[in-house]
């Protein structure tokens, strides 16, 4: 029987933060699927479909190098990357404005090759899908600091105020990189009271 990776579990402090209070983690260089996009994501069918060929290609990954090597791995959850050519547009969540890149990450023992492969195989079973616009991206993140989000993505406001605010100035830190989540429940079957989403902001010596 092969080995089964789970990023999640391997790495379980990138994906399990306290829920109470920031925390900082050095995310080191790791392989990711990508697409990019602009607009709000909660009416944009450009957005569901770059989410929807994501998958598409990241299945096709997986099951292509379970057939190749006998080992498999867990498709990890859906992460983000969010910005705005105004920052005040992010700030007050003006999100037809915002950019994005949405992510699924690989582990390390995909080859480019598997990866090329399964690109090719989604692209051919999803032809509706922007499976031609996702791409393999390999990224040092950094230095840190991430907490779990409990609850609607609209309640996230308070939370990033008080990292902005307060939590950064504290400890002389500034902006590094654009706002990251990573998304540990589906929206389609869970509550927003109840959604877990890990955020993390990229941050440097102010």
């Amino acid at each position: 029987m092969g080995v089964k990776i789970d990023l999640k579990r391997e790495l379980r402090e990138l994906y399990q933060p306290p829920s109470r209070e920031f925390v900082e983690v050095v995310v080191p260089e790791m392989s990711y699927l990508a697409i990019d996009g602009s607009g709000d994501p909660n009416v944009s069918s450009a957005y569901a479909d770059a989410v929807g060929a994501l998958y598409a290609s990241a299945y096709a990954i997986k099951f292509g190098y379970r057939s190749r090597t006998g080992n498999d791995f867990v498709v990890p959850p859906l992460e983000g990357l969010w910005w705005a050519a105004d920052p005040a547009d992010f700030v007050a969540r003006r999100k037809a404005n915002w950019q994005w890149t949405m992510l699924i990450a690989l582990p390390a023992a995909v080859s480019d090759e598997d990866a090329a492969a399964g690109l090719a195989t989604a692209g051919a079973r999803k032809p509706e899908l922007p499976v031609d616009r996702v791409r393999r991206w390999t990224w040092t993140e950094g230095r840190c600091l991430q907490i779990l989000h409990l609850g609607s993505y609209d309640d996230e406001a308070p939370t990033l105020a008080r990292l902005h605010e307060v939590v950064m100035p504290e400890r002389g830190l500034t902006f590094n990189g654009h706002h990251h989540e990573i998304y540990l429940s589906d929206p389609r079957r869970v509550a927003p009271e109840k959604l877990k989403t890990v955020l993390r902001q990229p941050v440097r010596e102010a």
